[in-house]
């Protein structure tokens, strides 16, 4: 089935963090702080989305407090962090909804996303994800990861779902 059509039913949607909302660097402080970059561009994709109807969750094998303060700041309340088994993860939050997997979506970028990438109805990875995981998902952005790829994801899911452009039509008043 092609990624459009499956995009069109996707109600939730889950991201992984290093590689996909970030560039997949990561930065520590003397004291051990991690720090993290995240997009603008992408956290309003998100928003977007959610103002869609369109549930965002955060599935991140990493924990890390700067991810606590992102999410808290998109309004994202379905934050796993430090999680191990992302597919069980998944499966969890869809059985809590009574959710099929072809109604979900996850974009990761290494083959440890893979479980739960070939899992979902819609699966995406940035452009810079690795060469496997590229070749195993349905839509590859031509973004990297923390520079606009989840945006374009998000943009994706709204025109498949037919919402894109009345959404972006709303600023131009």
């Amino acid at each position: 089935m092609p990624a459009h059509e499956n995009a069109s039913r996707i109600r939730l949607m889950g991201f992984d963090v290093d590689g996909v909302m970030t560039d997949g660097s990561l930065y520590f402080t003397p004291n051990g702080e991690e720090l993290k970059v995240f997009s603008s561009l992408d956290g309003h994709g998100l928003k977007m989305l959610q103002s869609a109807g369109v549930e965002v969750a955060i599935i991140s094998g990493r924990s890390s407090r700067a991810l606590e303060l992102r999410a808290a700041n998109l309004g994202i309340g379905e934050l796993h962090m430090g999680v191990e088994d992302k597919r069980a993860c998944l499966d969890a939050l869809l059985a809590r909804r009574s959710l099929p997997a072809s109604e979900a979506g996850y974009m990761g970028d290494d083959v440890v996303d893979l479980p739960i990438l070939r899992a979902c109805g819609f699966s995406a990875t940035p452009s810079d994800g690795h060469e496997f995981v590229r070749r195993h998902v349905g839509y590859v952005a031509s973004k990297p990861g923390g520079r606009g790829a989840v945006r374009e994801v998000c943009d994706y899911l709204l025109a498949a779902q037919g919402r894109l452009e009345a959404m972006l039509s709303a600023y131009l008043v």
